[in-house]
């Protein structure tokens, strides 16, 4: 069977990390930059969780491909730009669920040529891509 999943050509960078226990475990990279308890979500545990840190990715990526996007507009994009990620977990029937919202900021930036920077990072953003026809998403300008 042929899949329409497009292979990359060239490998930037592989993240690789090391995590036992599960969501009460811990994770490690390789190169010891993160090195993390994990805790369920709602739980009193200490460590952070899988959606927390999809959430923190995503956005980061997100903010990555809102400059490259403002850059190919030939518009400046404000140095306070931020993105407040928010991904449920959450149950359909008794299966579980991811859903998003990512809240942007583009303080100072007209609200159509913020939209449109928004709407042409979701096209590149690889987490954007991960996420797209798999969960919902939202994107709200703020």
């Amino acid at each position: 069977m042929q899949s329409n999943i497009p292979q990359i050509e060239k490998v930037l960078y592989t993240a690789k990390t090391h995590t036992t226990g599960g969501r009460e475990g811990a994770s490690v990279s390789s190169d010891g930059h993160l090195d993390i308890k994990l805790s369920s979500p709602g739980t009193k545990g200490t460590g952070t969780n899988p959606e927390q840190l999809f959430a923190a990715g995503w956005s980061a990526c997100f903010i990555g491909a809102m400059g490259i996007a403002a850059g190919k507009m030939k518009v400046t994009i404000p140095a306070d730009r931020s993105v407040d990620a928010e991904v449920d977990l959450g149950t359909i029937g008794d299966g579980y669920f991811l859903q998003a919202r990512l809240n942007v900021s583009l303080p100072g930036l007209d609200r159509e040529v913020a939209q449109a920077i928004i709407a042409e990072a979701h096209q590149t953003c690889p987490y954007s891509k991960l996420t797209r026809g798999n969960i919902n998403v939202t994107f709200n300008l703020v």
